[in-house]
């Protein structure tokens, strides 16, 4: 009598290593788990050198594969055993067909019919030249390793066409993420290449599948049946299944909302649908599902959003698998002669002088699958593709180098000329006293604001505040229909709204993290897009225009260390007087608060990487620089959760009794605080603060802290502050500028202010040695019930110091004096200043 088969797995003594055509999934678990994991160690050193991930992917195939680990004895036939090989061969070959979706996805035909002209020529010329070398050299490869075995016979011109598509063909998802890591997505040369190469992309995968089907043709008839019935196939998927596919979109509210669960599983469907349509009828089935991608719309984000679902699972799981697999399929071994070798540059050469981008690599390893090319002649072919897009970013690095672009912008702009002289724009005389001064500390008319989610409220109150007073009128309007029959009376009893003669003009910039992902790769692409419907910026927008300020905005991607720089260009490409940005809550570059157990404004000061990007901002920023810690600062300060109540029902739930509306702030003033000690950093929030001060609910305190007698013959340029239990005392700033500077600025301010801001700005002289912490807890947190209170500091005036402890971690990067109010826990948010070099 037959037993069954032992259920007890490595308790009863079984192998999982040992492959079972009855139980395949345990030997495909333990292959997925060393692709996977072998291609993420070999991708961390390669990210160093901004490689993409597909070639750390192909080479651990190829270390994984004969030509290294396979020739350990035993390595292969225990890891990857012959007849394992069919399920992870399905499993990668399922990969390729959704990332062939996803690549349809990314290539946004908007872009190519809106620079068709460009898309035209480029991509002509991209295509041209690759395509007329890669079959000359189709030639010799023919005739030399046509012998090879497993290859099916074929005609010259059909193997030519092939080889020179693979040289033609651009790989697009490789091509847009070197142009976003190189932050060449958004200029001028980035709209080029990237229109080619969405033609590219198009025609190179039409070409490819002719090739399949002139293959897979028993005759020329056939293979003309095949090309025309894919013809008819496009068609059909263009007008025929398109629309209904957006009529079920509009329906579901999948376009606006993003794409339902249902929507994704039809998505879906329609892609294994459409590629088992192009494989049966003698087309790869990849060509199918890219023309899936290709009819999907990009309108409301759609596009990017069906992306987000799925992305994870294939660029993750599958597609390692099936670029490994092409690695385990190239072996360096049978590049055994000089001749082969000698190919081998040969086709790398061709590849350089063709164009300067990398291959893609799914289009050679159709080659193999469909026996067009020996595993000798795909070694050859992966080689090239290796080596080329390797090569592509260090060779754009160093043939459109950062210093060119920024010298081309400025160009542009008219601020220099070609030799990189600057251009004046002002040719006004400066009569001040202390020209150098005046010219740093000047007014502030341009303002950048790095628009964070966590920091909303308290950015629309200084905006608020900038905005200056408000015109309101108690003037009855007239419906349009009665206006012919007003009295003369009503009719000039209109409101009149007049704005500043030099209104402030405020740009808001959302950066938001670049990340691996293809989505974010595409939100890159549709940038002008997606700042058009990113809720943030468009409500910035409304709240500036609704208070008195010009404002615009946008969103920008960037990867984690770009973050400074990104803002430091965008500073100079706006001439911004000042930029200011918020603390994060968080602590970190995420705008996304903690739900933990823990309290953010605990680890707002914990996490050093929003401490370093603070640091290198100062460092690289062309004008002023305010950073804004906010703790109540026009909105409600954050409380403690009331946590569960224990209901009649023995669950712990919520109270909704609870959720009381909020009141709106009947006292809606301000106070501002200044311990005036000196400097540059000090000038200009002195000029800052009479800005905020314009606003009549603002109310304003400056006190100037006198320096001792020696203190003002001193020449000491670093500042002098004694520390006693976290007590700060001020004795004399870090300056770039002397005492008497400091009391002239001083007085000059002080007697430049209007009549209606002198009952409201008061300028006083205090002593020196007082203790700065104590002089902010009496002027700040007076009036618990106003729209809160602010601090203003020099970054500059306080010690830097190089050893000793640091509580928070922000005394190198905000200064002592920052540092000190915000560990005494005053009542008022602070706002720490410094000064920077303006544009010329």
């Amino acid at each position: 009598m037959a037993r069954a088969a032992a259920q007890g797995g490595i308790l009863e003594g079984a192998d999982p290593s040992q492959y079972n055509p009855k139980d395949p999934v345990i030997m495909f678990i333990i292959q997925a788990g060393v692709i996977i994991i072998f291609c993420r160690l070999l991708h961390f050193p390669l990210s160093k050198m901004r490689q993409p991930r597909v070639i750390a992917e192909v080479i651990g195939g190829i270390l994984l594969g004969p030509s290294v680990l396979g020739r350990i004895p035993g390595f292969s036939a225990t890891i990857f055993p012959a007849p394992s090989m069919p399920t992870l061969a399905t499993a990668a070959n399922l990969g390729l067909i959704l990332f062939l979706f996803l690549v349809g996805l990314e290539v946004d035909l908007r872009l190519l019919l809106s620079n068709w002209r460009i898309a035209l020529t480029v991509g002509l010329a991209g295509m041209a030249l690759p395509f007329g070398l890669g079959c000359a050299i189709a030639y010799g490869l023919y005739n030399q390793f046509r012998g090879d075995p497993g290859l099916v016979p074929i005609s010259f011109g059909t193997y030519a066409l092939f080889v020179g598509v693979a040289m033609a063909i651009t790989a697009f998802p490789v091509l847009c993420r070197i142009l976003t890591e190189l932050q060449l997505l958004q200029t001028q040369v980035g709209v080029v290449v990237l229109s080619a190469g969405v033609g590219n992309d198009v025609v190179g995968w039409i070409l490819l599948a002719l090739c399949v089907a002139l293959v897979n043709a028993g005759s020329g008839l056939t293979a003309l049946y095949v090309l025309l019935t894919c013809v008819a196939y496009i068609l059909f998927l263009v007008y025929a299944v398109r629309p209904a596919f957006l009529w079920v979109l509009r329906r579901t509210g999948s376009i606006q909302n993003g794409p339902t669960q249902s929507v994704v599983a039809l998505t879906i469907l329609m892609v294994l649908a459409s590629a088992f349509f192009t494989g049966a009828t003698g087309v790869h089935a990849i060509f199918g599902a890219f023309l899936v991608g290709l009819i999907c719309p990009h309108d409301g984000g759609f596009a990017i959003k069906l992306t987000e679902k799925i992305e994870d699972l294939v660029t993750v799981f599958f597609l390692p698998l099936y670029f490994a697999l092409s690695g385990l399929s190239t072996n360096i071994g049978l590049l055994d002669s000089g001749i082969t070798w000698g190919y081998v540059f040969g086709v790398i050469a061709v590849a350089f002088v063709g164009k300067f981008a990398g291959g893609a690599l799914a289009a050679r390893n159709i080659g193999l699958q469909a026996r067009i090319l020996s595993e000798r002649t795909f070694t050859i072919f992966v080689v090239m593709a290796l080596v080329t897009t390797f090569a592509t970013t260090p060779l754009t690095s160093a043939l459109y180098p950062p210093w060119y672009q920024k010298k081309l912008a400025a160009w542009k702009r008219g601020d220099i000329d070609w030799d990189g002289n600057r251009l004046s724009r002002d040719n006004s005389t400066d009569t001040s006293s202390h020209p150098s001064i005046e010219k740093e500390t000047s007014d502030i008319r341009r303002l950048l604001i790095c628009l964070r989610l966590d920091s909303l409220p308290s950015l629309f109150t200084f905006v608020d505040l900038l905005g200056g007073e408000k015109t309101t009128s108690s003037n009855t309007k007239v419906h349009p229909s009665l206006e012919g029959k007003a009295t003369v009376a009503e009719t000039h009893n209109e409101d009149v709204v007049k704005p500043p003669k030099r209104p402030l003009e405020v740009h808001g910039l959302r950066m938001l993290e670049l990340t691996e992902r293809l989505s974010s790769v595409m939100k890159d692409s549709e940038l002008e897009e997606w700042s058009a419907r990113d809720p943030v910026v468009n409500t910035f927008h409304t709240f500036g225009q609704l208070h008195n300020v010009a404002v615009s905005g946008n969103v920008q991607l960037v990867s984690e260390g770009s973050y400074a720089d990104v803002l430091s260009e965008r500073a100079t490409d706006r001439r911004s007087d000042m930029i200011l940005l918020p603390w994060s809550e968080t602590g970190s570059l995420s705008e996304m608060v903690s739900l933990g157990f823990t309290e953010p404004t605990t680890n707002a000061f914990g996490n050093t990487s929003y401490n370093h990007f603070i640091e290198n901002l100062m460092t690289t920023a062309p004008c002023s620089t305010a950073v804004f810690v906010n703790k109540g600062f026009g909105a409600l300060p954050r409380e403690d959760g009331k946590g569960l109540k224990r209901m009649p029902t023995s669950m712990s739930l919520r109270s909704l009794a609870e959720q009381s509306p909020t009141a709106p702030i009947a006292n809606r003033s301000h106070h501002i605080f200044l311990p005036f000690r000196g400097g540059l950093d000090d000038h200009v929030a002195l000029r800052f603060l009479l800005r905020l001060a314009q606003n009549p609910s603002v109310t304003a305190t400056v006190i100037f802290l006198n320096y001792k007698d020696e203190d003002a013959a001193d020449s000491v340029q670093h500042s002098e502050v004694e520390m006693a239990k976290d007590v700060i005392v001020a004795t004399k700033a870090t300056r770039e500028t002397s005492a008497e500077q400091d009391r002239s600025f001083f007085e000059s301010m002080k007697g430049s202010i209007p009549a209606d801001m002198q009952t409201r700005v008061v300028f006083e002289h205090a002593e020196p040695g007082l203790n700065v912490v104590e002089l902010a807890r009496a002027q700040v947190g007076l009036n618990p019930k106003n729209a809160g209170d602010l601090i203003m500091v020099g970054r500059r005036n306080g010690k830097r110091t190089v050893g000793g402890q640091d509580e928070h971690g922000i005394k190198q990067t905000l200064g002592e004096t920052a540092e000190a109010i915000i560990s005494g826990n005053v009542k008022a948010s602070v706002l720490v200043i410094q000064a920077g070099i303006k544009h010329q």
